[in-house]
């Protein structure tokens, strides 16, 4: 299923993600190269709220650009498949190598204002990032390793913790709707 069938198919949790569903498929009906950076507007990333089996913890980060702990995730890169964005992007910045999604569609939808900053070297300006979650379960057991260039941390963080150890006030309202998602709230 394409991308663009995964947005139209995805039934928003709230008021919030009609209009970001609304939006992106705007984007995608405006701009050429929404997978790339190259659309430096605004372009896809996916991201995975990574649960522990008993669905009480989630695999963080600490994240070296924005200096907080968040959700592991990158940019599509023109790939197509996010769901396989965001589990390879969780290996790459965890180190965990057994990764399962709980479901194979979209766990939820944002648009994600990124504030200017250097990224290897280069300006980067403020864009948005049009961002697919997918819930996925990792065993506590998984070995896990920094990713230097990226983050300088890597933990299991209890649910009901993550929204203090986060320093992104813009995250805080995203992370409390994955775990109210989560709960069946």
């Amino acid at each position: 299923m394409s991308l663009r069938e995964q947005i139209e198919n995805y039934i928003p949790y709230n008021a919030e993600e009609e209009k970001d569903k609304e939006m992106m498929l705007k984007y995608m009906d405006i701009f050429e190269d929404v997978l790339t950076r190259k659309n430096e507007i605004g372009h896809f990333t996916s991201s995975a709220w990574a649960v522990n089996p008993d669905r009480t913890k989630v695999l963080m980060i600490y994240h070296n650009i924005y200096q907080s702990w968040g959700w592991t995730g990158g940019h599509c890169d023109g790939e197509e498949d996010v769901l396989s964005v965001a589990i390879r992007e969780l290996k790459e910045e965890t180190g965990i190598t057994h990764v399962r999604p709980i479901q194979k569609e979209i766990f939820s939808l944002e648009i994600i204002g990124v504030d200017p900053h250097i990224k290897r070297g280069k300006q980067v300006a403020s864009h948005v990032h049009l961002n697919t979650t997918f819930l996925l379960e990792v065993p506590e057991t998984e070995k896990l390793h920094i990713k230097e260039d990226e983050n300088s941390g890597v933990k299991w963080v209890n649910m009901d913790e993550v929204i203090s150890v986060s320093n992104e006030t813009r995250m805080k309202p995203i992370y409390q709707k994955l775990i109210n998602k989560l709960k069946g709230e």
